[in-house]
């Protein structure tokens, strides 16, 4: 491929020179954030996912995000893509949820100001990138122009070092909306993108505004784009024609606000002011790098320690903060569920069917002030807007099944998180476990029919075992919040409940299936059919789906040796699937049949406990086996094994390489599996708790021993108390699997306890 630069009739009739390069902030040695490939799953598209995730510049959990723009659609950056388009301030949190309040901001030279992506667009080198949480650099090799980016937590500071001799245009784009202006005297340009997906009142808004850093000699009135959709406000280009500085740098420094424009401006002066792009990118680095550091791996190789902080990074960036700070420094927000401002924090952008498994337990371990805030903004959601939120994006979204919240309340205040409104949070999860909702976007749809027949039945409700499941480990967790808040009734209520499960158990199938509201089974069925009754899976994904009572599932299959056999199973079957009710092979099926792990589709959510399942029958040394082979083979750099879905994917990552897992989310304790490192350490309030893998760390997998402080640790989990603590976890390792070598107990199943 030729390297020439396209011939600029505005350089004077000279071959365009490339712009000297800027000094890139400095990166001193041992800065995690530089370890950081925020690239890692950019390389997917609809067919196919290696996570479907964007290159975002952000702050951790940042009201906006940043990244390159390759196409204007939902796969908004595909690094395989030559040229890009612009830099985009994004909220999307997925591609199948989309964006809202987007907005473009792109540098050109030439001849002729830039109204359209064929003007803006220019080829870009990898070589010539940098991409990290705290900053982003490129040349656009067109205009010969240095791009780089750096963010603060509602806005952006942006650094065009332009070449001699051409002209210097900076350019504007919404998403949705015609609302543009510019006033050249104080060089700044304002607009709001209407630009959504949902989710939002009539009147939202994203506004913007952006400082410029050199003299608007001219400025181009909005140019009409034809909408895409009828009825839609026009999205539109606003160029600017700037004086080059004599160092030809040109620093834009941007501030978001879904209040208005008089509070981006606040934002603009608190978070911006008049610091230098250099300084603002140290700040952003540095306040990664405190946040990558709550967790420190020692002895892993370059490719293991890229892998970790990659993930942890992921798990820093959702949910998104949504609140703001008025001119008092008073906290405030936009409220997507009532459509005002109300005071108080607010956190959207999160999925809970994904991420109440991984990303929010370990939340509860290295952010737990932090999950609490969260939890006090979902609060004002069901103040706001009536319910808790299932998906938030950024108000009520109708995705998925199951109101998984009621779980991550109940496990937040079971490990002694309490900086959250308590008494209303419980009303709000009460509410969801006994009222049907207004829509499938909130509450526990069917929830008439769970109460009445005790499952949802298949015939009235769809993904009727999906959501059968996911409200009866609900029910177990709101039943363990209502006795330790001294509700003696909802207690017994919500813990009977919780064995709902085994209603749609089918002994002679060996599986969870679907059953009509008369009792009987809903045929034909098939153990590889991703039908109705599931979720985004077949039947071998989803009877596994019982975190909160393994033992009582276990006793269900015929014992522990039967379960164990019927895991197996699941490994050694071939990827078989069938589309069933799906028009056609959605692109978690291809991800299973790719990763040819049998029927464990890691590539989504409904398994990601599967594997811990093998302790609780007895064979810890299955779940380790198996832990370590995901972990080395389904993740890398560059790739997860399907849609990383805001931390979820890499929640699990993180946690199986410390070599604990948060099984039952609503339960206090993680069950223990091999860490992947010879060492880690977690950095927390209550004191450091360490990790030791104590024998060859590449070769053995399987675990011996246990000690906990030096002691003898003889359970198979390990209670929160004693990571909040601080401690000193030590695994001795063996490359032998062997049970009598794993011994250890859990604590009472579930089931038994209540009798």
């Amino acid at each position: 491929m030729s390297s020439t630069f396209f011939h600029d009739p505005g350089a004077g009739g000279k071959p365009p020179v490339l712009a000297t390069r800027a000094v890139i902030p400095s990166r001193p040695a041992g800065s995690r954030a530089e370890l950081v490939n925020p690239l890692q799953g950019t390389d997917s598209h609809r067919e196919f996912s290696t996570g479907n995730t964007l290159p975002l510049v952000a702050m951790p959990h940042g009201m906006v995000a940043w990244t390159p723009q390759t196409d204007e659609g939902r796969w908004i950056y595909d690094h395989r893509a030559p040229k890009l388009q612009a830099f985009r301030a994004t909220h999307q949190p997925s591609p199948w949820m989309a964006d809202y309040g987007q907005f473009m901001v792109m540098a050109t030279s030439g001849g002729r100001p830039p109204v359209s992506y064929d003007d803006s667009s220019s080829f870009y080198r990898k070589a010539d990138t940098v991409s990290r949480p705290h900053y982003f650099r490129t040349v656009l090799h067109r205009f010969g122009i240095e791009a780089e980016l750096t963010p603060t937590e509602r806005g952006a500071c942006f650094r065009f070092t332009y070449r001699e001799g051409a002209h210097a245009w900076l350019a504007f784009k919404l998403g949705r909306g015609d609302m543009l202006r510019v006033d050249r005297a104080q060089r700044r340009v304002y607009g709001v993108s209407t630009a959504n997906s949902g989710g939002v009142p009539g009147d939202f808004g994203a506004h913007f505004v952006a400082e410029v850093g050199a003299e608007i000699l001219d400025a181009g009135t909005p140019v009409p784009v034809v909408a895409s959709q009828p009825n839609q406000a026009q999205p539109a280009w606003l160029w600017l024609k700037l004086k080059r500085p004599a160092n030809r740098q040109v620093t834009v420094r941007i501030a978001t606000s879904f209040i208005s424009e008089a509070q981006a401006v606040v934002t603009l002066q608190r978070e911006l002011g008049a610091r230098s792009f250099a300084a603002l990118s140290h700040s952003a680095r540095k306040h990664w790098d405190e946040r990558l550091s709550v967790i420190e791996i020692e002895g892993a190789s370059e490719a293991q320690q890229r892998t970790f902080y990659s993930c942890l990074y992921r798990c820093l960036l959702f949910p998104r903060i949504w609140h703001e700070f008025d001119a008092g420094g008073a906290q405030v927000h936009f409220s997507p569920f009532s459509g005002k401002v109300h005071p108080g924090p607010l956190f959207t952008d999160v999925g809970f069917w994904d991420v109440h498994r991984t990303l929010l337990p370990l939340l509860t371990i290295i952010a737990p002030d932090l999950l609490g805030e969260m939890i006090e903004g979902w609060v004002n959601c069901y103040r706001e807007g009536g319910w808790l939120p299932s998906w938030a994006s950024p108000g009520y979204r109708t995705c998925m099944v199951g109101s998984h919240s009621n779980a991550v309340i109940a496990d937040a205040y079971a490990k002694g998180i309490r900086n959250f409104d308590v008494a209303t949070a419980y009303a709000a999860i009460r509410q969801d476990a006994l009222v049907e909702p207004p829509s499938e976007a909130v509450g526990r749809a069917g929830i008439t029919d769970y109460i009445k027949f005790g499952y949802v039945p298949a015939d009235r409700v769809g993904h009727s075992v999906a959501r059968t499941t996911d409200y009866a480990h609900c029910d177990f967790a709101l039943g363990s919040f209502a006795r330790a808040l001294g509700h003696a009734d909802d207690a017994r209520l919500f813990t009977a409940r919780a064995l709902n499960y085994r209603k749609v158990f089918d002994r002679r199938a060996g599986f969870l299936r679907g059953r009509n509201a008369d009792g009987a089974w809903r045929k034909p069925f098939s153990e590889f059919e991703w039908s109705r009754d599931y979720i985004e899976g077949s039947a071998w994904q989803h009877t596994w789906a019982v975190p909160h009572d393994a033992a009582g599932l276990i006793r269900l299959m015929g014992g522990a040796r039967a379960f164990v056999d019927k895991l197996d199973r699941m490994f050694s079957l071939p990827p078989r699937f069938e589309t069933g009710n799906y028009p056609t092979e959605i692109h978690e099926m291809t991800e299973m049949a790719a990763a040819n792990f049998g029927q464990y589709a890691h590539s989504n959510q409904p398994v990601h406990h599967a594997l811990y399942l093998y302790t609780c029958a007895g064979r810890p040394d299955r779940t380790q086996h198996w832990v370590r082979r995901v972990v080395d083979e389904l993740y890398t750099p560059d790739r997860f094994p399907g849609d990383e879905d805001n931390g979820e994917m890499s929640g699990w990552y993180v946690l199986s390489t410390l070599g604990l897992f948060p099984l039952t989310v609503g339960h206090p304790a993680y069950v223990l599996g091999t860490p992947r490192f010879p060492r880690a350490k977690i950095n927390l309030p209550g004191g450091e708790f360490i990790i030791e893998a104590v024998g060859d760390v590449e070769k053995a997998c399987y675990t011996r021993a246990v000690n906990l402080n030096g002691q003898p640790h003889r359970s198979l989990e390990l209670a929160h108390t004693e990571i909040k603590a601080g401690a000193k976890l030590t695994f001795h390792l063996t490359n032998q699997a062997s049970t009598a070598a794993t011994r250890g107990k859990l604590p009472p199943p579930f089931s038994l306890s209540l009798h």
